[in-house]
């Protein structure tokens, strides 16, 4: 169902409110570039600061412009089961293809929590979920026995899994079955992470560069590996640059330096990358080639 490149798209602000024009016309570049499936309103697309209304209409406006052509994954986390489920049935109504699910945050809900979570959401839930584990925001981390418990309801397609334990894949694999959909959320593991049995990566850095992404990827779906760790070198220092302050900031700034007019503002507590940050992101991209 999901595969290969897949950015988590970052939403464009400008004087305050979110810039549409602009997304619609990144959303289109993404689709031109490569990109497999989109996931508006995650981590990235800064949803915690979006409205209602505002996380109703980017992913509207991503469905809009996706047109059939790339599924569109739909930023649903909540750490209330209850919220988050209002937050699918808004996405499926405007069109979205799956829901992205982050375990639930704060709350620090146990196992029997958690898989109670994800199946309340998938018994009343009108769109596939994708399970996202990141335990290093989420503070929880949903167990590969969790998974596979919760895996064997139909609904429970996949997980992007951005543990940074690439013996996680293995394991969830024999757990959960060869055909339940792995999606690495972490881009500098996403060569080891599909080596192991991984089909795919949520991606931070395909928002800058999503043809060397898509490229990346395809190279590895069709078994040219030696291809695939060239394009994994080159683009190395730039997963880790994007990261080099508070994300999305980097990733905007990039944006900015890539496509000239993109809105670097972000919302509040997030502020723009720094001075140093710029300079790292500067040069990940002369060496990617993007600049």
């Amino acid at each position: 169902m999901f595969f290969g490149s897949i950015p988590a798209l970052v939403t464009p602000f400008s004087n305050g409110r979110v810039a549409e024009d602009t997304f619609r016309d990144f959303v289109e570049w993404q689709i031109g570039e490569g990109s497999n499936a989109l996931v508006p309103c995650g981590t990235t697309g800064e949803v915690a600061t979006l409205s209602s209304d505002e996380h109703r209409s980017v992913i509207a406006a991503a469905v809009d412009v996706a047109a059939g052509r790339v599924p569109v994954i739909a930023g649903c986390g909540s750490y209330s089961t209850a919220h988050a489920l209002d937050m699918i049935r808004a996405a499926a109504d405007v069109g979205a293809n799956a829901a992205l699910v982050v375990v639930p945050y704060y709350n620090k809900p146990s196992q029997a929590g958690l898989a109670a979570h994800f199946t309340t959401l998938a018994d009343h839930s009108p769109l596939p979920i994708v399970v996202y584990n990141v335990p290093s925001r989420t503070v929880a981390d949903i167990s590969v026995e969790t998974l596979g418990e919760i895996a064997k309801h139909e609904r429970i397609v996949a997980i992007k899994d951005a543990t940074g334990n690439l013996a996680r894949v293995t394991a969830q694999r024999i757990t959960c079955g060869t055909d339940f959909v792995q999606l690495s959320g972490n881009d500098d593991l996403a060569l080891g992470f599909n080596a192991m049995g991984g089909i795919g990566c949520i991606s931070v850095t395909a928002n800058v560069a999503p043809r060397l992404c898509s490229n990346f990827q395809k190279a590895m779906r069709e078994g040219r590996w030696d291809e695939a760790l060239d394009l994994q070198d080159r683009l190395y220092p730039l997963h880790a640059a994007l990261f080099s302050d508070a994300s999305p900031g980097p990733t905007k700034y990039a944006l900015t330096r890539v496509r000239p007019g993109f809105p670097a503002d972000l919302r509040l507590p997030l502020v723009q990358a720094s001075e140093a940050s710029r300079r790292v992101v500067d040069a990940a991209l002369e060496r990617a080639g993007l600049i």
